[in-house]
């Protein structure tokens, strides 16, 4: 109902000002439970692929391939459905991606083989960028001008706290109940997702002009490219360790399979640290972020190499770590995207989570690969470590480029 044009009383713009606020409060709260369902499918995949493996009567490299069947489910989708739906309402858009999450990880729950589960993940994993990407431009307009990077920093702390309580959670209740259990569990999340955005988030509609060639026009920029690649690149050196923790913690490390829900916890306590660290050093400095959460994972990879088999207190924390530095890369990379396709942000944003799941897929396959031919569960350490420096070596190299004006 439209307001009538009179002048309001001194206690009404108070009033208003604070149901504003609190509208805004509880739509960030939606997308960050959005983030906390996604983060959590994406990340108790690893803690449970012995218990995958067993089921399926397949190799923990075999059941790998999910974690990669998801990632290049990310790596797809984020770009095209972004790009496809360019003139959809963002809340609706929103709703499609999340019903759609709900619907395949519950699929993914009554998998009869490892071809059907692999296949559930991919389909799961397609509206997991597109969600963060257009969920970043609704959050930003629920929270009003100046507050974009709070609103950005709210939805994906919903994906750190996943890795603190939802993964260690879901992790116990598929080795307590079985691995379809938890992915029951992520269902139930997507469709308490679902609800919250139907309620409180308002529509948003696309910006004038705005179109699928326009969205495409974004990706002509070769600096985008090179960032995203080396993103790919480096991120699998952090997912080609933590695709194969479990086992890393158990038959190396020589710790009891029920601490792995507590080492993935800490893993997201570390996360959440560099989640904050990060945004400040991005704030700061972009490219300074991008090479220190370069050159700081490379680090905490090799301390993992160097301290699995023998001493677990610090290779525990080693793999705390590299929770902490691998978001401050994850963080820098984010908002290098962003800022060099500003007339496409959604599309920016969601590629951010195309080339880290380049880099999970690229991680899973080459762990697993190392893993294979016999070279035992800490190879995949000293893999990453060189996809890392890789990935640095292609900024350093190749990413010198200006950095374009931010705003």
């Amino acid at each position: 109902m439209a307001r009538a044009a009179t002048e309001p009383s001194l206690g009404t713009a108070p009033a208003a000002a604070g149901a504003e606020r609190s509208g805004a409060r509880a739509a960030l709260l939606a997308l960050a439970l959005g983030g906390f369902s996604i983060g959590t499918t994406e990340f108790t995949t690893m803690g449970l692929l012995p218990e995958i493996a067993g089921s399926m009567d397949i190799s923990i490299p075999a059941a790998g391939h999910v974690i990669t069947a998801y990632a290049l489910g990310v790596v797809i989708g984020a770009p095209l459905l972004t790009t496809l739906a360019a003139r959809m309402d963002r809340r609706t858009l929103l709703l499609w991606l999340m019903a759609a999450f709900a619907v395949s990880n519950t699929l993914a729950a009554v998998a009869p083989s490892a071809g059907w589960l692999v296949a559930a993940r991919f389909v799961a994993g397609l509206p997991h960028g597109a969600f963060f990407g257009v969920g970043a431009v609704l959050g930003a307009h629920v929270a009003g001008p100046g507050r974009r990077g709070r609103a950005v920093a709210t939805m994906m702390a919903g994906l750190t706290i996943a890795n603190i309580v939802g993964v260690p959670a879901s992790t116990w209740m598929g080795q307590q109940l079985g691995w379809r259990a938890a992915f029951v569990g992520v269902g139930v999340l997507g469709v308490l997702t679902l609800l919250a955005l139907i309620r409180w988030t308002p529509a948003v509609p696309v910006a004038a002009g705005a179109t699928v060639r326009g969205e495409v026009s974004a990706l002509r920029n070769p600096s985008l490219w090179i960032a995203a690649g080396a993103g790919g690149i480096g991120f699998g050196g952090m997912f080609a360790v933590y695709t194969y923790i479990s086992p890393l913690l158990t038959e190396v490390t020589g710790l009891g399979i029920g601490t792995v829900p507590l080492v993935l916890a800490l893993f997201g306590v570390g996360m959440t640290i560099g989640t904050v660290a990060g945004g400040r050093l991005a704030d700061r400095s972009v490219p300074a972020a991008m090479h220190v959460g370069f050159a700081s994972t490379i680090v905490a990879l090799v301390a993992i190499g160097l301290t699995g088999g023998g001493h677990p207190v610090v290779a525990v924390g080693a793999i705390v770590a590299l929770g902490v530095t691998s978001q401050v890369l994850g963080i820098g990379l984010q908002s290098r995207l962003i800022d060099l396709s500003p007339d496409a942000p959604s599309l920016g944003a969601a590629l951010c989570h195309s080339a880290l799941n380049v880099g999970n897929a690229a991680g899973a396959w080459a762990g697993g690969l190392v893993i294979a031919a016999g070279l035992g569960h800490l190879a995949p350490a000293w893999v990453g470590a060189v996809l890392t420096a890789a990935g640095l070596l292609v900024v350093v190299t190749a990413g010198r480029g200006p950095a374009p004006a931010r705003p």
